[in-house]
């Protein structure tokens, strides 16, 4: 389990990440519009797909970093 410095720490981590394949995603997508292609179309489904992981991630990562704060609240 990590602590509330390491969980902020990854959270961090993880949006940085989101941040560099979203952009390679758009990138990508600019390119296709202009030359469609089958792979290009695989790397955009792969891209896709870590996007999608990392947004879940991220998510499951503010609830618990919610949860952790409103317990935090309730034990003061």
């Amino acid at each position: 389990m990590l602590d509330d410095g390491q969980l902020d720490a990854r959270i961090e981590a993880l949006e940085t990440e989101e941040r560099d394949v979203s952009a390679r995603r758009r990138k990508l997508h600019d390119r296709l519009a202009s030359f469609p292609n089958e792979v290009g179309l695989q790397q955009e489904r792969e891209i896709s797909a870590r996007r999608r992981e990392l947004h879940a991630e991220i998510d499951a990562l503010r609830a618990e970093r919610s949860r952790r704060r409103e317990e935090g609240a309730v034990d003061s």
